[in-house]
Order: structure tokens, then sequence, then C-alpha cells
């Protein structure tokens, strides 16, 4: 996503979110480069489902290498006509690419000023797209930083229906070693995402 440059104060625990949204779009966009391999074998985790996630995703860092990651990343999300696992929002959500939920999104980003890359070919539901929309949004990067009630509306009409799907058939993938790990941290946040923006929604 294009991404005018920003710096805003955000509470650490909205930080935290966007670094963790950041992080997955990073994983997902692109095949692992040396540095964010080595980012991830320095993660440590708690005992929390989330930390053990984290956790595994470090180990399984520390025992891979960039090329590694690339062939499994290929053979998940590229492969040969096409990959183990299409990662967009219109595919989990009709059983087709560019469909009715692509055409929100973009209405939804034309409304909340999120541009394109031009250096971007893929469809913008891509779910490392919408990790980056997220973060971007929690942190301000495309203007002001989103207020939570919008952060939910977006969240709840573009993630939730279809990520936490995407994320268990990631862990599950033939393909997956590495990326198992990834898809445990992001299916346990998505979950941790979706019940706090439940109880934000709730009249008080």
């Amino acid at each position: 996503m294009s991404q005018p440059a920003a710096s805003h104060n955000i509470a650490e625990e909205d930080s935290l979110r966007a670094d963790l949204y950041d992080f997955l779009s990073a994983l997902l966009a692109n095949p692992p480069s040396r540095d964010l391999l080595k980012h991830a074998a320095a993660l440590s985790g708690d005992e929390s489902d989330l930390g053990q996630a984290v956790g595994a995703l470090s180990r399984l860092a520390r025992a891979s290498n960039e090329k590694a990651a690339a062939r499994e990343f290929n053979a998940l999300f590229v492969g040969l006509g096409r990959g183990e696992l299409l990662p967009y929002a219109s595919f989990y959500m009709t059983g087709f690419l560019n469909e009715k939920p692509l055409a929100a999104l973009r209405n939804d980003m034309a409304r909340l000023g999120i541009e394109r890359a031009e250096n971007v070919f893929e469809p913008e539901d891509n779910i490392a797209s919408l990790c980056e929309m997220m973060g971007g949004m929690i942190r301000g990067r495309f203007g002001e930083p989103v207020d939570l009630a919008t952060q939910r509306d977006f969240f709840n009409k573009h993630l939730n229906p279809w990520a936490s799907h995407f994320f268990r058939d990631l862990e599950a993938a033939k393909n997956s070693v590495f990326f198992a790990p990834v898809g445990a941290v992001g299916r346990v946040f998505i979950e941790i995402e979706r019940e706090a923006f439940r109880m934000s929604g709730e009249p008080g």
C-alpha cells in the first residue's frame, strides 16, 4: 500500500497490535528475507497461546534459512500456475477471485485514503495487504490514526469472515514448515482481535 510518512503517538497496546499486523504482512507478502528471519528468530513468547505460537515461530526461524523459506513460500503461494493456498478474501468468501469482497474493499480503501502502491499487482484483498492496512490504520500511516470503531468495522468486514480459516489452512498445509507457526500466530491473533472488538462494541 502507498504510505505517506507519518509519526503519531499511540497507546502501547495499539503499537504492539500494529507491530504484529505489520510482521504478519511482511512474512506473507514476499519470501522472507534473511533480516526478517533473523528478526523472527530473536522473538520470545510467554505461556499464552500467542506466546507459544511466537516461540514456535522463533525456533523454526532459527532452523531455517532464506533459500528454504523462499522455496516454501513459493510452494504455498506461487507454485506452477498457483500455489497450495490462495490467500485472498474473495476466494475464501465466495470461492472465486476478484469478486464482491474485493470491490467492497476498494470502496473502503478509497473512503479511508488508502492507495494501492504502483509496484503491487496482486488484488488488494490478499491477506498480507489486509494486515498491512490494519497496521497502517492503527499507526496512522494513511493520515491520522483510525479510531477503534472504524478499525472494528474494517476488521469485521474484511478479515473476520475468513482470516482464521486461512491461517488454519496455513498451519495444516502440506508445504508448511516455517509457515506453520506463522499460521498459528495469525490464527490466535485474529481470535484475540475478534474478541477485543466484540467487547469494545458492547454497550457499557
